[in-house]
């Protein structure tokens, strides 16, 4: 395909009407790449489809996040053989008196890890869903919490992978000089207003101000009125089933009496300390933690040597399934690149864009990639070096469009049913990716809506 059309909308169109009716993700992305390359070149479909998928995997990005994914499948499984998952939630059982308590407490754990939204989605859920479980609140608005202290926080706070990562490439497409891409992004935290709406409405939420609503009401009166050991089995639609482990499951084979909370706050504090220290890097802090972990459980004779090794391995199979679905992600993001997706949509609101208008534009059709391919940082990679030289032509606000640049990452990353902060939040919070998507939806929109009334507003 030579120039950008609308035929580049077909993919994300399959994938979204696949993935809520087959609710299937892997599948869906699978067919909707697979469509975007017949209308590519139907004779070479294939061929192109084995080579994307092999540039794929060798992406250093994926092989990345495989690491870290898994490794942190198999501390999870370390934590929870040893009794120290169940410590803390006694242990936190004594603060949350309640529903309102203990989403309250998910919301602060959400603020305090901010180094990355990785660490933040797998780390919060993985904590606080044995606490939630007991005042019978649904996996779904565990979830939403967790998801909208994951890239909204981290956005908000210049100390982050994603102010690493923007700064960066502010630097590399010379909108920053060399040394002073982390100011430039400072100077955006004001006008990255998705996030400002994102994390104001959850807390909301949290506190009960702002009620239940659509999709998440109805996962919330399962949850209420089912019994404790099956209040996550319900229906979001006719046909759709879902189910998660029980307690008993998930705790079956761990120490129940003698599980010490120090198993548990220790390691979780030196992965989160040594990410900070290896200048956030979580594979890094992750290798550093288990390299201690292991030694401070073998000196406790929680367990043999051998049984470790098999848990550890347990743990990082749990996390194949939100490994494939990002990997299958990212496949499909290579294809809607190849349709030229982003620069049909830029050129389809290029003639709406004054300098008044530019940040909200901006962060609409921004928005509406990094929904559609599920790639936050991807699309801004993409797009900066097409958006920014028309800010400049049009003498626009700066730092107000990279803050519209910025909040569309964020609501993609929230937003998306494919992207991998929705996949690692619904994963570590023990619940059904699309059910986690359906019903956090409804409040995603919210906020977009009010930050692009409030970019229009501003400009």
């Amino acid at each position: 395909m030579s120039e950008p059309s609308a035929l580049s909308l077909i993919p994300p169109a399959v994938v979204l009407i696949l993935a809520i009716f087959l609710r299937r993700p892997i599948l869906a992305l699978i067919l909707g790449a697979v469509a975007g390359l017949l209308l590519l070149s139907p004779s070479e479909a294939l061929s192109n489809f084995s080579e994307i998928s092999l540039k794929v995997m060798q992406d250093e990005t994926i092989g990345w996040l495989i690491l870290v994914c898994g490794s942190f499948g198999a501390l999870i499984a370390l934590l929870v053989r040893t009794g120290g998952a169940l410590a803390f939630g006694r242990a936190a059982l004594t603060l949350a008196k309640g529903r309102r308590s203990s989403l309250l407490m998910t919301f602060a754990l959400g603020v305090v890890i901010f180094v990355d939204d990785y660490l933040n989605a797998l780390t919060v859920g993985e904590t606080m869903k044995r606490v939630t479980d007991r005042f019978k609140i649904s996996r779904e608005m565990l979830a939403y919490v967790v998801d909208s202290t994951a890239a909204p926080i981290c956005v908000l706070v210049p100390l982050s992978t994603w102010a690493v990562f923007f700064g960066g490439l502010l630097e590399n497409n010379d909108i920053a000089a060399a040394g002073q891409g982390i100011n430039v992004y400072i100077q955006a935290i004001p006008y990255m207003l998705y996030a400002w709406f994102a994390v104001i409405l959850v807390l909301l939420v949290a506190a009960g101000v702002v009620p239940a609503i659509g999709p998440m009401r109805k996962v919330e009166v399962l949850a209420r009125h089912g019994s404790a050991g099956a209040m996550h089995v319900g229906e979001l639609s006719p046909g759709h089933n879902y189910s998660m482990k029980s307690l008993e499951e998930e705790f079956e084979g761990a120490d129940k009496e003698g599980g010490k909370l120090y198993n548990f706050l220790v390691p979780l504090l030196m992965l989160i300390g040594f990410t900070v220290y290896f200048d956030i890097d979580v594979w890094m802090g992750m290798l550093a933690t288990l390299s201690i972990t292991v030694p401070f459980y073998l000196l406790q004779r929680l367990m043999p040597l051998a049984e470790m090794l098999d848990q550890m391995v347990d743990g990082f199979k749990t996390m194949l399934p939100a490994i494939g679905i990002v990997i299958a992600a990212f496949i499909f993001k290579e294809v809607c690149d190849q349709l030229m997706l982003p620069q049909y949509v830029v050129e389809s609101l290029k003639p709406y864009m004054s300098a008044q208008m530019l940040p909200a534009m901006v962060f609409l059709a921004m928005a509406v990639l990094a929904f559609a391919t599920g790639s936050s940082w991807g699309i801004f990679a993409v797009t900066i070096p097409i958006v920014m030289p028309l800010a400049y032509a049009l003498q626009a606000d700066i730092p107000l469009t990279i803050g519209a640049l910025l909040s569309a990452s964020a609501f993609g990353s929230q937003a998306c049913f494919y992207s991998d902060s929705t996949v690692l939040a619904a994963q570590g919070s023990g619940c059904n990716l699309i059910s986690h998507a359906i019903t956090q939806l409804p409040y995603t929109l919210i906020a977009a809506g009010l930050a692009f009334v409030g970019f229009v507003l501003i400009a």
